[in-house]
């Protein structure tokens, strides 16, 4: 064991439904190193993710000695590793602390399982998210404001009074994915989404055409094809087209459900190019941008654990 065993480290696990990744922290959050692998929760067997995490984990515990582990996401769900509870909404850190479960592993790491958050308020039924409230948490609750959290079920999140206040999703990922993959349109589409294609603007466009004559979503998507048909769209032209539509169309409902005005502040928190991706539809909304650290996750989830969670029976 070398002398790095000394320095005090944490591992951060966002363990979702596509991929798991893991990042090993100092205690002031500076990353150390990260390891990444397409290995979502469904491809390990029930009972099998604790081995999972060990043999993943194993160089690190080599390096560094038993670990201490936050892990978030949809690790915690009924289809993961165990399933935590929802926290409802008005909810602090020290609230999502208080859920959360710590666990001893057959290595000797200690692992914490943070808890999901609940909107209640929602309609039909109570929305829900698991690994966003650590983002949110990162980014910081002392600022009412409203936050974007981009992704293949993207949120829009209201921070006030030091709470996570509501939250609302928006399936705008895997909308545009089952549809540039799945449909009509994945049959004469020649390339990959361009964000910082004229096309891709034409689609932001598209969605904030007012006019009664252009219709609804639905409508809109079948223009990408019918604006090929008539030789107005390139083949190359298209998925970047309807990329911008559908997160444009997202921005479009947002503000028909009063989550803001034109020249209003929000936040785009998150670790990818989806973050620029949606400040430029935000700017084209007219909205101003609050700078947002790219660890947001990483930071949550310290603070979150480090609140005291209670240990499981």
């Amino acid at each position: 064991m070398s002398n790095a065993a000394f320095e005090p480290v944490t591992v951060v696990l966002d363990w979702g439904t596509t991929g798991f990744r893991a990042c090993l922290v100092r205690s002031d959050g500076s990353l150390v190193d990260q390891k990444e692998v397409e290995r979502g929760i469904q491809t390990v067997a029930k009972g099998e993710h604790g081995r999972f995490v060990s043999e993943a984990l194993a160089s690190w515990r080599a390096e560094y000695g038993t670990l201490d582990i936050v892990a978030a996401g949809m690790i915690g769900s009924r289809n993961g590793w165990i399933e935590m509870p929802y926290v409802p909404t008005p909810a602090t850190p020290a609230d999502l602390a208080a859920a959360a479960r710590t666990d001893g592993l057959p290595e000797g790491d200690r692992i914490t399982f943070l808890p999901g958050v609940t909107d209640p308020t929602a309609f039909p039924f109570p929305d829900v998210m698991r690994g966003e409230e650590t983002q949110l948490v990162g980014f910081g609750l002392d600022r009412d404001m409203i936050v974007v959290l981009p992704g293949t079920h993207a949120k829009w999140a209201e921070i006030r009074g030091g709470h996570i206040e509501r939250f609302r999703t928006f399936v705008t990922g895997e909308i545009y994915s089952t549809l540039a993959d799945h449909s009509f349109l994945s049959k004469v589409a020649t390339a990959e989404r361009d964000h910082a294609a004229p096309a891709f603007a034409e689609g932001i466009a598209l969605a904030q055409e007012e006019s009664t004559r252009a219709g609804g979503l639905l409508t809109r998507l079948f223009a990408v094809r019918t604006g090929w048909l008539a030789g107005a769209i390139a083949r190359d032209e298209m998925k970047s087209r309807l990329c911008g539509l559908i997160i444009g169309w997202e921005f479009v409902e947002a503000r028909t459900c009063g989550w803001f005005e034109e020249g209003d502040t929000i936040a785009v928190v998150g670790d990818d190019d989806l973050v620029e991706v949606y400040a430029r539809v935000a700017r084209a909304f007219g909205l101003k941008l609050a700078p947002a650290p790219a660890d947001a996750a990483i930071r949550g989830a310290l603070r979150i654990s480090r609140r005291g969670p209670v240990a499981a029976k």
